[in-house]
């Protein structure tokens, strides 16, 4: 897809959040605790990201009809040959439960496992974070970059603990207190999509977690990667969108981020 079209595309989706958005705030603000689902421990689902994931489908179906989904509630998990569209329609839904302000739409394009378009709506700031393959990032249509600060020691981390998979949790808490004893400081969103975002523009200098699934990363890593961050699994490989486990950080901390995830994970 070329450069015209992928901003044409990028554009056509910040709108579509922006009217999916709407109908999500004006939801939270009538939102009974009855209308919640459980899908497992710690994983809850609402009305409210079934009907949104509805009107998300229904409109990126008609801007490119050719691409397929992987979507978190399952409206439509066709595969496409070539490009597939990865969609969160509320991440932060446990937030958006309990009326913690920070929830977003994140959503994004792969053309063959690549992603080449990452849109992330921070609705209750109304902070759209956005960008395309060689376009850079953008929020609210200002351009966007990664921090400067070259050492972890000046840094605040991001990170975010798994719904499931609980057999890695002591070597990652040993990640977190070496975070707490080492950096400024650490700071949980329960957003993966908004801690993206964070470090792609500069508020944080870093974010890890594991128990990740491909809607939960793939909007905010490529937003990362063009506001100059570096994205990659725990191994610094490029494993992060399916892998489940994920490093975004500037380039300056990036690599000792991994340092410190693969000493803890070592001694396990």
């Amino acid at each position: 897809m070329e450069n015209s079209q992928l901003k044409k595309l990028c554009i056509d989706v910040t709108e579509l959040t922006t009217d999916v958005g709407k109908f999500i705030v004006g939801e939270r603000k009538t939102f009974s605790q009855s209308n919640i689902e459980k899908k497992g421990h710690n994983d809850l689902v609402s009305y409210v990201d079934k009907t949104a994931e509805a009107r998300i489908v229904e409109k990126l179906k008609s801007l490119l009809p050719e691409a397929g989904f992987y979507t978190e509630e399952s409206t439509d998990n066709t595969k496409g040959d070539k490009y597939n569209w990865i969609i969160d329609p509320l991440d932060g839904t446990t937030n958006f439960i309990h009326g913690i302000p920070c929830f977003c739409i994140s959503i994004a394009l792969v053309e063959k496992d690549e992603l080449i378009l990452g849109v992330v709506h921070e609705l209750n700031l109304d902070e759209c974070f956005y960008a395309y393959k060689n376009g850079g990032a953008f929020m609210n249509g200002k351009p966007i970059s990664v921090s400067k600060i070259s050492v972890l020691s000046d840094s605040l981390i991001a990170t975010g603990f798994p719904y499931h998979n609980y057999d890695r949790m002591i070597p990652y808490m040993q990640v977190f207190d070496w975070c707490m004893r080492n950096t400024h400081g650490l700071r949980r969103l329960g957003s993966a999509a908004a801690d993206l975002a964070y470090v792609a523009c500069g508020r944080f200098e870093a974010f890890y977690e594991y128990g990740l699934n491909p809607w939960d990363v793939a909007g905010g890593a490529i937003i990362v990667k063009e506001a100059g961050g570096i994205v990659t699994d725990f191994i610094g490989e490029n494993n992060f969108i399916f892998g489940g486990e994920l490093i975004a950080a500037n380039s300056g901390v990036h690599k000792e981020m991994q340092m410190v995830i693969k000493n803890e994970f070592s001694k396990a």
